[in-house]
């Protein structure tokens, strides 16, 4: 059986920082991988005391979805197919232990998809992320 809390996502695994984002996004140490309608960006940095070794970031554009009620449900399906598959990330991590990782998970698509799907389209971008750690 599973350990309480195992499948959890609390407030400092999620990226807050400003500062993390614009080098997520604009600096050219990050990486990117495409599983429609999921694009994953992705960049290790230095972990500071109390950081979690994986943080992520969910962004739906607007100009997919007009209405906040779909671009929050199709944020609420990313972190719950997350959730359920971080461990795949902490194992390829468990050797950098001064190094996070920060993942953040763009939607590409203007349709909205089954949940089965996008926790498969997520662990499949989980697993080639671990693949390139």
């Amino acid at each position: 059986m599973a350990a309480a809390g195992r499948f959890t996502l609390g407030k400092g695994e999620r990226i807050c920082s400003k500062k993390l984002m614009d080098s997520l996004f604009g600096s050219g140490s990050s990486k990117a991988l495409t599983a429609f309608p999921l694009r994953a960006v992705f960049m290790e940095a230095d972990r500071e005391a109390g950081d979690p070794q994986v943080q992520m970031l969910v962004s739906v554009p607007k100009r997919y979805f007009k209405r906040a009620v779909m671009r929050n449900r199709v944020k609420r399906q990313v972190r719950e197919a997350f959730r359920h598959q971080k461990d795949i990330l902490s194992e390829a991590m468990k050797e950098r232990q001064t190094r996070k990782l920060a993942v953040a998970f763009v939607w590409l698509d203007t349709h909205l998809h089954a949940s089965e799907a996008v926790s498969q389209r997520v662990a499949n971008l989980l697993m080639r992320i671990g693949e390139r750690l």
